[in-house]
Order: structure tokens, then C-alpha cells, then sequence
């Protein structure tokens, strides 16, 4: 795959360490996480989350749901190092958007 259909990722858990990833599904997983997540505390648990993702799929990128799990872990730890969305308190984890 050409570097120019992948997109540089970060983690929150691992902040000096970048990836490569396919840019045409972390895009697709951005829009559907973005479209599922409530905009204020407590907001969706991982689990809850990986549920709400699935109507905002696009069947290409993600047919039947396939490595959706592996895809949400990987742009929620994203965004959230780039502060778009937030953990509530608590565990389980809970995510929602950033104001």
C-alpha cells in the first residue's frame, strides 16, 4: 500500500510512539466513532461503543463489522491524544467527545 493511503496515528497510552496505519478505514472508524459518541459524561463504554459504530460502517471498508473492535481501540486511543475525545472517570472506561 502507497504512504500516500496511510495516515501517521498516535496513542494516548504510548505518547512518543507513531503508526502507520490504512487511511481509507481509520477515516471510516473516525466518522462512525465521531457519529456514535455522546457529546457530554459519562458518555459510551468501550463495549457500547463498539455497538453504536456498527449502523455508521461503511460495508466496504468494514464488511459484516470485520476488525471493527481492532479499528475503534485504534482511533479512540488517537483521538484522544489529540484531545478530541475523553475518558469520563470511572472504570469501565467511558468515552464521549471533547467540548
Amino acid at each position: 500500500m502507497p504512504d500516500s493511503e496511510k495516515i501517521l496515528i498516535q496513542s494516548i497510552t504510548s505518547p512518543h510512539h507513531t503508526e502507520r496505519v490504512n487511511k481509507a478505514k481509520y477515516m471510516a472508524m473516525r466518522h462512525a466513532l465521531l457519529a456514535a459518541l455522546p457529546e457530554q459524561a459519562p458518555g459510551l463504554s468501550v463495549a457500547e461503543a463498539n455497538i453504536a459504530v456498527l449502523p455508521h460502517l461503511c460495508e466496504t471498508e468494514f464488511p459484516g463489522g470485520a476488525k471493527a473492535g481492532w479499528w475503534l481501540k485504534a482511533v479512540q486511543l488517537d483521538l484522544e491524544a489529540k484531545g478530541i475525545i475523553q475518558r469520563g472517570p470511572g472504570k469501565p472506561v467511558r468515552l464521549f467527545k471533547s467540548a
